[in-house]
């Protein structure tokens, strides 16, 4: 096994059991927003779409009614904006974790969620395992 693999094995393993609530919860979501989306007499490609296009799972939630009503675009973007403010404070205070990491850094920060947060946050690296 090379010396790359073995440190992304490494980095997995102690990654693995941060990832099983965020999963749970994902997932729970997930079904909860295809059946509102289902309710409200969406086709079931709305919330698949939806999920590969919108990676905010709130303003996912938000686009229902905003879909239902006549459209307002600066209303659309003013809302999704707001709901997504806090995202700007989440990178700030990740700046010097995430710093070093080279052409990582900015997807780092941009794939930030509020769990990924919480948890790049909180979470120990053990040490010999790559923090990128």
């Amino acid at each position: 096994m090379s010396q790359t693999t073995a440190a992304a094995r490494d980095a997995l393993l102690a990654a693995f059991p941060y990832t099983i609530p965020i999963f749970a919860g994902f997932s729970f979501l997930g079904m909860a927003y295809g059946i509102y989306m289902g309710a409200e007499g969406f086709s079931p490609i709305y919330p698949m779409l939806m999920s590969l296009l919108i990676f905010a799972g709130s303003v996912e939630f938000l686009t229902v009614p905003l879909l239902l009503a006549p459209f307002s675009p600066l209303h659309a973007f003013a809302l999704a904006f707001i709901v997504n403010a806090r995202h700007l404070f989440y990178a700030i205070s990740m700046l010097d974790r995430y710093r070093g990491h080279g052409a990582k850094t900015p997807y780092l920060i941009y794939g930030m969620c509020d769990e990924s947060f919480s948890i790049n946050y909180t979470a120990k690296v053990p040490e010999g395992v790559n923090r990128g």
